[in-house]
């Protein structure tokens, strides 16, 4: 049953996968702008841009475009850039790097102020600590990231001087495009770690653990958290893509050099095939993570049923 469960979730990944690759083909073909006159410029002769065009391939039918780059896609070749020639996949690997990073030292920030905040407000529930703590989540949320980025640089780089404004010059770099991406996350992490602690608390074995004089702390993080962690595994599966959309943003604000930044310098380029590159690596990124959190989830509740 489990070997049934794991082939239908990688068939059903697949076809995602599949439907992404030609709805970004299609779709960044469709948006207007031609990528002959940002590498020409406008005044180029018309002969000059005919010519760029049939060597590039660009004036094939879309639906033959599309074929060759499935076939390309398929033998592991994501194409070559229009503007740098170089390899998609070398600058991917390039610009993959500073953003695994800072998707990690994001997720780091998030759980490190969601974990005791969540786990205060459901012990303290109704109290100001609470209230105060879901009101911070709230603001967390409704604060975007092209705000919260340009506040956290007017106040730690510009006023105070503590941080870079930006580029890659080490940790201290790091530390503000981090917390513009985690502390979004944190709030609704928070707020998943405060709803499922409240309901666990209430369980019989709460207060056996109680009973058994076993320290409020040890009943807190070993029994309560430690049944509360499912809900909390599924978010964090589901919002990687937010934090992965929002370092799009991120990266642009603090000009850190990862795929966020690629692929906005290639969207003003209107450069093909790194752009496809880009968006599908992110896409694929996503899905393998909701593919991987349905697995850990099943590994930690096996009541979970099989066949939704």
């Amino acid at each position: 049953m489990y070997l049934n469960y794991i082939i239908k979730r990688l068939f059903s990944a697949v076809f995602v996968l599949f439907s992404i690759l030609t709805l970004v083909f299609f779709l960044i073909h469709i948006v207007p702008g031609d990528p002959i006159e940002v590498m020409l410029g406008e005044t180029a002769r018309t002969t000059d841009r005919e010519a760029l065009r049939h060597a590039l391939g660009l004036d094939l039918p879309i639906i033959q475009q599309w074929l060759i780059y499935l076939h390309s896609f398929f033998h592991f070749d994501l194409g070559t850039s229009l503007h740098s020639k170089q390899q998609v996949s070398q600058l991917l690997l390039e610009h993959a790097l500073p953003t695994a990073i800072l998707s990690l030292a994001s997720l780091f920030v998030a759980i490190l102020i969601s974990v005791p905040l969540g786990i205060l407000s459901a012990v303290h529930k109704d109290s100001i600590l609470d209230k105060f703590s879901m009101m911070t989540a709230v603001l967390g949320v409704s604060i975007p990231n092209f705000v919260m980025g340009p506040l956290l640089i007017l106040t730690f780089s510009l006023w105070l001087g503590w941080f870079p404004v930006s580029g890659n010059e080490g940790v201290t770099s790091l530390i503000l495009p981090a917390l513009t991406l985690g502390t979004a996350l944190a709030a609704i992490l928070s707020r998943m770690i405060r709803s499922s602690m409240l309901e666990v608390l209430q369980e019989d074995y709460i207060r056996s653990a109680y009973a058994r004089g076993l320290t409020k702390f040890n009943v807190l993080v070993f029994h309560a958290l430690r049944n509360a962690v499912l809900p909390i595994v599924t978010i964090l599966g589901m919002q990687l893509g937010t934090l992965l959309a929002g370092a799009v943003i991120t990266e642009t604000i603090f000009a850190w050099p990862g795929i966020g930044q690629l692929i906005i310098e290639s969207i003003q380029k209107r450069d093909y095939p790194v752009i496809q590159g880009c968006v599908i690596l992110i896409s694929f990124t996503y899905v393998l993570v909701n593919l991987v959190t349905d697995f850990i989830c099943l590994s930690l509740d096996p009541r979970i049923k099989l066949d939704s």
